[in-house]
């Protein structure tokens, strides 16, 4: 589920003078909650979301469903640790064809391109010259679908030239990382027709889809509150140069002070709750503790003349923030991934009837159980979504959701179905990336979270809890 490595080291630096400025501004340019006093009328407008919401530039993407095609035409940007593993899984898909590969590291595209050609396809073009050889991959006239798994500032700049090439898009979490990137990214979305997904393999997840089924069956009554995270020890990963090169990853716990990752933990509870159908996340606040983890495993591990002695770390090793929804529901999200934890998702749900909880998963349900002892979540599997039936042992990595996902993505490309998230959900799953920042800079105060549907979020409509389609 980490992003990729492979490109510049050049690209870690680029945007370290501009990260921390851009990201304290609110929705259309309006200051966040951070640069109002406590008190003020500004601070009240911008705690209950009162700032204006930018004009629509373009048609809605909601319900826009894909042009069918027999062969879904796919272009990789990014063949490090992430890309270089999903290749693979784009290979096993029916109906799918790996036209175009691009990494600066050249011996990257040659290794992903022998897979390409062992697997029975045509050898792929090849996009290796430079940090922005992904512009001549995107403006291909034989591509469909753009995936892109590179360090995190590059996704917006990927994002934005794949669909003014007129291709769909997938995007490895976060999307983008301002507020003014992301309403970018949705309006771009709507002028050229073309979808931007936030590619969530987490929602994919059987015991998530599980607990989607049963939420909408009304298994746990009216819901009321949720949680997700992204609770992994990255310590050894992120001091390791030859994982994240530069090492990016870890470059952004010295700019930012929030949740760097809520996509993962965000995205399964938002999809519980119909988050943009039929409900909507209105605000954020976020607390963090001190920045304490990277430094005390530099200290143990790192070489003096390190590069990474030079760096100061400001982001808070556990951040941890509460949403509401416009129902009255409430969110949890935890980060951290600079300290000894067991991997957690956290993966909570709870209603008016009962309530589920991940890590280990245990299940408390009325009528089905009493008193004080957890029940059995296996005893729920006729509720798994068709995609886990029909797929019982899917292939690749993270238990198989990342199979599930490309399978169902490609799906819908190729009989032109809606898909089952769209611009507007990855906008909403990675506003708390700024939002946490500035948050937690103003000692919690609540940041409005924008409304990217301009609307349309009081509609039902499907997700991905979805029927199964006639092939």
């Amino acid at each position: 589920m980490s992003d990729d490595q492979g490109f510049s080291r050049r690209s870690v630096l680029r945007t370290a003078s501009a990260a921390g400025a851009g990201l304290g501004i609110g929705a259309a340019g309006t200051p966040a909650a951070a640069a109002a006093a406590p008190g003020t009328a500004a601070a009240a407008a911008a705690t209950q979301g009162e700032s204006a919401t930018p004009p629509r530039r373009g048609r809605t993407m909601i319900g826009v469903p894909f042009d069918e095609r027999r062969t879904v035409r796919v272009g990789i940007i990014g063949l490090g640790q992430r890309g270089g593993s999903m290749i693979d899984l784009f290979l096993a898909l029916e109906g799918v064809r790996v036209v175009a590969l691009c990494d600066p590291v050249r011996e990257k595209t040659e290794r992903a391109a022998k897979k390409v050609t062992d697997a029975g396809q045509p050898a792929p073009a090849l996009y290796a010259k430079g940090d922005h050889d992904f512009e001549k991959l995107c403006r291909r006239g034989d591509l469909d679908f753009v995936y892109v798994a590179t360090p995190w500032d590059w996704h917006f700049e990927m994002a934005k030239a794949a669909m003014k090439g007129g291709k769909h898009v997938g995007v490895e979490c976060p999307i983008a990382l301002e507020l003014k990137q992301l309403w970018e990214l949705v309006d771009l979305s709507e002028k050229t027709r073309k979808h931007c997904m936030q590619l969530e393999n987490c929602a994919y997840g059987q015991n998530e889809m599980r607990v989607l089924r049963m939420a909408h069956e009304g298994l746990f009554g009216d819901l009321l509150h949720g949680a997700g995270a992204y609770l992994h020890d990255l310590r050894g990963l992120m001091f390791d140069p030859n994982y994240y090169e530069g090492p990016w990853r870890r470059k952004w716990h010295t700019r930012l002070k929030g949740d760097l990752y809520p996509n993962h933990g965000f995205g399964p509870v938002a999809n519980y709750m119909d988050v943009n159908r039929g409900d909507r996340a209105v605000r954020i606040s976020t607390f963090g503790s001190p920045s304490l983890g990277l430094a005390a495993y530099r200290k143990e591990h790192a070489p003096k003349g390190d590069e990474s002695w030079k760096e100061t770390y400001v982001k808070s090793d556990m951040a941890i923030s509460l949403i509401q929804t416009a129902k009255g529901r409430v969110i949890r999200l935890e980060q951290d991934v600079s300290n000894p934890h067991p991997y957690s998702r956290l993966n909570i749900l709870g209603g008016t009837k009962g309530v589920f909880e991940d890590y280990p998963p245990r299940i408390y349900l009325e009528p089905d159980m009493s008193g004080d002892e957890w029940g059995d979540f296996d005893g729920y599997k006729e509720h798994d979504h068709w995609l886990w039936k029909e797929h019982a042992n899917p292939p690749g990595g993270h238990g198989g959701m990342d199979y599930i996902m490309l399978f169902r993505l490609t799906q819908c490309m190729r009989l032109g179905l809606v898909p089952d998230f769209d611009v507007y959900d990855a906008a909403t799953w990675t506003a708390p990336v700024p939002l946490s920042h500035a948050s937690i800079k103003a000692n919690g105060l609540p940041q409005e979270i924008p409304d990217f549907t301009r609307g349309l979020w009081k509609k039902e409509r499907p997700g991905v809890d979805s029927e199964k389609p006639e092939e």
